[in-house]
């Protein structure tokens, strides 16, 4: 309707294009904004600040929001404008190019706290934090006044860095300045304190709260999906929709990455859930979905959602790849990424780290040693400690002990404990000698060292060192905490856990009843059988 109403202007000032261009970009049509933003200056309309500023929000290519900075030099708009060098900088950080939006900052003579706050937000998007930390303790020293962005922006940063104290000092600040209670500041804040192992802190911060809104909601359901907390995660989000606080994508994304704790029932009731609110579209959500299907094993209902994906980013189609190789279908993996070679984004190092994955659960050890090869030389993409311990799987699963043990001295860093445990994990009928010091070397990189005891104690029982063994667990009896095992069964809406050390279960004594119940009626039904077969014969 808006654009027939447009068409049938017989006039069209620059607010009737900006108003259209505005619609386009609202609804996600980046494509018919540039393309209204060309007829437009076809059509002899000079564009205005506006205009740039609108069209620099939704460009996500290189190349396009150089053209768009070109386009506003030659019209002469000057760059030093504040609506203008704000948006350049946000654009330029948001394709990653740190230097243009610095050069932009510099060149710009009056800054407000918008321009700051959008530099600082570049550097931490982009992975730069100390960066970002620097700039605000910049902006603080010239006197420029800071808000409540600013604040949410610097507890972000921190918690990216994992730098607890120089959060707790921006969130005391915070309560100085009266910051606290914006919901973007408590939603950050409660972020640093779980991603920093504060869970207690997260917990007593929200509750503290005095208005929830579906930030500080968001980030409680994250917190507590983050802790392996999944029943509260649930239990929060049946609140805030109580509460007639409407979820978001990144609701349900944390939602989802927890679901497939309870039965796969609860996971098609969010799906609904999702489809009703007109999630389903969105990116965030179908990754989320396509993780969730993979981990209950529908792999099909995967493989379909990502197929009615309109646009599809690198994190759907790693999603996928790592799904099938999880459920061990390697070949449809390999498929999938060659498709994505195809058609796709350019991959990452988590698409390799998939892809190699899936060749050493296949077996498939010239096709791993090819994209290894292609993911530094091609790509540009340095392997990390999950590249090689692939890489060390594969080659050992093929009998190739030698080239393994060459790949492992040429990394060019300490490996981590990935690497030295599936050096130990695949040599377990070697030299003894050479295993065990490789578990010293395995005890020195773990914070825990119990895995590092697990794998040398089924070592020790594959070879038959049985007095080794004992002597082995009586040490770890000493030094490593027990890990019990569980199982759980969702019955009726109720998850009832089973632990491996319980002796009894409560309502355990009506349930051996009905079972042995059960076990009279089968047997009574097998004896009538029995007896009905023999009067027939």
């Amino acid at each position: 309707m808006a654009c027939s109403l447009f068409d049938e202007m017989p006039e069209r000032d620059v607010v009737s294009w900006n108003s259209m261009i505005v619609g386009h970009a609202s609804c996600g049509h980046v494509d018919r904004a540039l393309e209204r933003f060309r007829r437009m200056q076809i059509s002899g309309v000079q564009p205005s600040e506006y205009t740039y500023s609108i069209l620099m929000s939704v460009v996500f290519a290189t190349l396009g929001g150089r053209e768009l900075h070109g386009s506003l030099i030659r019209r002469g708009f000057s760059t030093s404008n504040v609506v203008l060098g704000n948006s350049l900088i946000d654009m330029y950080g948001k394709l990653g190019l740190l230097d243009y939006s610095v050069g932009v900052f510099l060149g710009m003579k009056n800054k407000d706290i918008i321009s700051w706050n959008s530099l600082i937000i570049c550097f931490c998007k982009c992975g730069h934090g100390e960066l970002a930390l620097h700039w605000f303790w910049l902006m603080r020293s010239l006197g420029h006044s800071v808000d409540a962005f600013t604040f949410s922006a610097i507890i972000n940063c921190c918690s990216d860095l994992r730098k607890l104290n120089k959060g707790e000092q921006s969130l005391a600040l915070c309560m100085k300045l009266g910051f606290l209670c914006n919901s973007l500041v408590s939603s950050a804040s409660i972020d640093l304190f779980s991603k920093c192992n504060r869970f207690g802190d997260s917990v007593k911060l929200f509750q503290e709260l005095e208005h929830w809104d579906s930030a500080v909601c968001n980030s409680m359901i994250s917190c507590y999906a983050r802790h392996h907390f999944a029943e509260a995660a649930l239990l929060l989000f049946v609140l805030t929709l109580r509460e007639d606080i409407r979820p978001t994508e990144y609701t349900f994304s944390s939602l989802l990455s927890v679901i497939h704790s309870f039965p796969v029932e609860q996971g098609t009731q969010i799906h609904c859930l999702v489809i009703r609110l007109g999630f389903d579209s969105d990116a965030i959500v179908a990754s989320s979905l396509v993780d969730m299907y993979s981990k209950f094993g529908f792999v099909n209902c995967a493989v379909e959602i990502f197929s009615r994906m309109t646009a599809k980013d690198l994190t759907c189609w790693n999603t996928l790849i790592l799904g099938l190789t999880h459920n061990n279908m390697v070949y449809e993996a390999l498929d999938t990424f060659k498709e994505l070679l195809q058609s796709g984004p350019r991959p990452d190092r988590i698409t390799f780290c998939a892809v190699l994955l899936a060749c050493t659960y296949g077996g498939f050890v010239d096709v791993g040693l090819t994209l290894f090869s292609s993911m530094i030389d091609d790509y540009g993409i340095p392997p990390s400690n999950e590249h090689f311990a692939c890489l060390v799987n594969l080659l050992f699963k093929a009998g190739r002990f030698d080239e393994a043990v060459e790949l492992i001295k040429e990394i060019p860093y300490e490996p981590d404990c990935l690497v030295w445990e599936s050096l130990l994990d695949a040599c377990a009928i070697g030299d003894l000698n050479l295993i065990e010091g490789m578990v010293e070397r395995l005890m020195e990189v773990m914070p825990d060292p119990s895995m590092a005891y697990q794998l040398l104690t089924r070592i020790y029982e594959m070879q038959g060192k049985w007095e080794s063994l004992v002597r082995l667990k009586n040490t770890m009896r000493s030094l490593v905490k027990p890990v019990v095992g569980f199982s759980w069964i969702g019955m009726k809406n109720q998850i009832y856990v089973f632990d491996a050390k319980q002796l009894g279960q409560p309502g355990g004594k009506d349930v051996y009843c009905t079972m042995r119940l059960l076990t009279w009626e089968m047997e009574d039904e097998a004896v009538t059988s029995r007896s009905t077969m023999i009067d027939s014969i």
